[in-house]
């Protein structure tokens, strides 16, 4: 505040006394989209069968990362990786996501990015799906059953622990987990905003949602929406304040339920998922005119990804929007859940007026571990050696600045079933014969005969179709060494080692030893 003493208060307006008292010091707002694929944005896909315009326009405001990845192609991993900086497998979680029971992931006393920013004075807040577990208040031992599940019994007149309050979020409106996944019902500030007083379940195969209790005020078509006004609102609200904030806005969207509300129900010429495409695009484009047409938030950075690629319940029928002309993994093999490209490299922007160039590209590696140490840089802080052990920061690319290539030494990829691939250059390791996910070939009948490991050069094979790894076993070597040192030392940046929490499974993954 003593710069702004310095000036007559009558001859300043009110929102340059805003902009001067906060400085350096950015809004960060980070939108993440639910299993959106690089192919479904149009600023990537020239072949796209719809446009999306507003996630394009900040594409052309700002600058897009063409070789931005996921820390694993599943929803709540990845979710760990950009709150702490650490790849999810050395979590508790060592393969597969989780839902709207599961237990809190993040441990206590770990260094989360909202509390980074929460350190440096900015009001924080998280709007949508959480996805990282909260302890829920259980009504003793008691159970129930829905369909195959066996669950715990809620007592949802208590509050939530261990939830987004609890990791550094002063405000918070969120959901458990995904949109399919029980129970449904908002919980904001840690409380639960009503008692559900059903149980609802649909069970449309694209448009369905799990069996679960469900609150009155909870309503599946309207999330999405109701995201991006909570969003919208909480924006208004701070832009007046001295504060700065950090605003993590995970949207519900286009993961199942695929149901875009009526007035987008055919407006991609595709299908339900394309509409929903479109709708997810129209939320991002109201959420960033709130701030763009604000003159107190013209020190705002936007971040817009995905939590990883398409998912294969996109596609209604096998070949329904390839006949469409539309690939939601564009060039790459595999999508949601697969260790190839499909299944972790993500549409990435970055927007922030006057500091990125605008229209710009980047083709360096970068990976959604890397926000936290990105944070710090921004803020002018340094992380202990115990925090964002996998986060290198790439605010020099932002800047336009001269950095040491390449930014990253490697990247580790991780499949829904715990596969692993590590990538350096343009050399990617895969250590399993399938895809680790879903797409063919993922059984043990499919993989027979095939090699052990998959190695591919992506700058010549982006698609991942010729596995040259009986061409060059050296590289194979070098690049399953550099992993189990990342591995071993709990870390892949530079520091002090550090230790891997959960069960050490890593005596069963042969290739370490």
């Amino acid at each position: 505040m003593a710069a702004i003493k310095k000036f007559p208060l009558l001859l300043l307006g009110a929102a340059l006394l805003i902009q001067i008292a906060k400085a350096e010091k950015p809004n960060v707002v980070l939108i993440l989209a639910d299993d959106l694929g690089i192919g479904d944005v149009s600023a990537y896909n020239e072949e796209s069968a719809w446009k999306t315009p507003h996630i394009d326009r900040l594409a052309s405001q700002g600058m897009v990362f063409t070789d931005a990845h996921t820390s694993a192609s599943i929803c709540t991993p990845t979710r760990y990786g950009i709150m702490t900086g650490r790849y999810n497998w050395r979590s508790r979680r060592k393969s597969g996501g989780g839902n709207g029971y599961s237990p809190p992931l993040i441990e206590d006393g770990r260094t989360t990015i909202s509390e980074l920013f929460k350190e440096q004075g900015y009001h924080t807040a998280a709007i949508g799906k959480w996805h990282l577990g909260w302890d829920w208040r259980l009504v003793g031992n008691e159970q129930v059953k829905y369909d195959e599940f066996v669950r715990p019994v809620i007592d949802f007149s208590q509050p939530v622990e261990n939830g987004p309050e609890d990791h550094g979020f002063i405000y918070s409106f969120a959901m458990a987990a995904s949109l399919s996944s029980p129970p449904y019902v908002w919980v904001e500030n840690s409380r639960p905003t009503a008692i559900p007083g059903e149980v609802s379940v649909n069970y449309d195969e694209k448009a369905f949602w799990r069996k679960g209790p469900k609150a009155e005020n909870f309503n599946h078509v309207r999330v999405l929406e109701e995201i991006a006004d909570r969003s919208i609102a909480y924006i208004r609200e701070r832009a007046g304040e001295e504060a700065p904030f950090f605003l993590y806005v995970p949207l519900t969207a286009p993961h199942a339920p695929i149901i875009p509300t009526s007035e987008w129900v055919g407006k991609s010429n595709a299908n339900a998922y394309g509409d929903l495409v479109l709708q997810v695009d129209h939320e991002v484009g109201r959420i960033s005119d709130a701030i763009r047409g604000n003159e107190y938030l013209e020190n705002t950075l936007i971040f817009f990804t995905s939590d990883n690629g398409q998912s294969p319940r996109a596609d209604f029928d096998d070949d329904e929007l390839p006949l469409a002309g539309h690939r939601g993994s564009h060039i790459y093999r595999g999508k949601k859940f697969d260790i190839f490209e499909g299944g972790h490299r993500v549409p990435f922007i970055a927007c922030w007026p006057g500091k990125i160039r605008t229209g710009s590209r980047s083709d360096e590696v970068i990976c959604t571990t890397d926000f936290m140490a990105t944070a710090a840089e921004i803020l002018g802080v340094e992380v202990g050696d115990d925090s964002a052990e996998d986060s290198y920061s790439f605010l020099p690319v932002l800047m336009g600045e001269e950095y040491a290539k390449p930014l990253r030494e490697a990247t580790v990829h991780h499949s829904s079933d715990g596969r692993f691939a590590i990538r350096r250059g343009d050399w990617k390791l895969i250590l399993w014969p399938g895809s680790g996910g879903w797409a063919f070939p993922a059984t043990e009948e499919d993989m027979k005969g095939l090699p052990r490991f998959q190695l591919y050069n992506l700058r010549e094979d982006p698609g991942e179709t010729n596995n040259v790894v009986f061409q060059f076993p050296h590289r194979k070597e070098v690049l399953k060494a550099l992993l189990t040192k990342y591995i071993d030392r709990g870390r892949s940046t530079p520091g002090v080692p550090q230790k891997n929490d959960g069960p050490d499974h890593w005596a069963e993954l042969d290739w370490m030893h």
